[in-house]
């Protein structure tokens, strides 16, 4: 019977993939952007390549813009974004990313959720977290707080970025994306 880790089956090899981070911000730089360094750290801690990390404001199509670079970058799998998720006026990373989605992963915002609960409660109703594909690469947007950038990374999608996660995991999908 194969070794086991919540999940991992560690006589599979793991496949690092190459991650872009987005952080969406009117007010964020790179000397004191948390979420962003965050994502950055545990992508890298997780044995992936991180791609590319990026600060842009709060601007349709200015997210939109460099999602849509990333995904038409043969040397990124994977874009996660911080920021823009929630209700107010100026919350717009959902309008902005899911445009681009040739699929929608539903499930994603479902147990983003589940797992958020856990953490903050029915604060986690303000929230729009959203993923999809498009051509070939995941995006996943979060919101912009450290809590909920742990929790959606270290609960949701790391370990589905992991290879040896089973009984399955995203990273068996990325070959077969893009197939018509």
């Amino acid at each position: 019977m194969p070794k086991t880790n919540k999940g991992i089956d560690e006589t599979k090899p793991f496949k690092p993939v190459r991650i872009a981070v987005l952080v969406v911000s009117d007010t964020r730089t790179f000397d004191d952007d948390t979420s962003g360094a965050l994502l950055a750290d545990r992508v890298v801690a997780a044995g992936h390549e991180l791609a590319a990390r990026k600060i842009v404001r709060d601007e349709i199509p200015l997210v939109r813009a460099q999602v849509k670079e990333w995904i038409d970058a043969p040397d990124i799998d994977v874009v996660i974004s911080s920021g823009g998720t929630g209700l107010t006026g100026r919350d717009i990373t959902p309008e902005a990313v899911t445009p681009l989605f040739e699929k929608t992963i539903e499930g994603f915002s479902h147990v983003f959720h589940m797992v958020s609960f856990q953490s903050v409660g029915l604060s986690t109703l303000a929230s729009r977290a959203v993923a999809g594909t498009a051509n070939g690469t995941f995006i996943f947007a979060l919101p912009g707080s450290n809590g909920a950038c742990k929790d959606g990374w270290d609960k949701v999608i790391c370990p589905q970025l992991d290879s040896r996660h089973g009984p399955c995991n995203l990273v068996e999908l990325m070959p077969r994306l893009t197939e018509k």
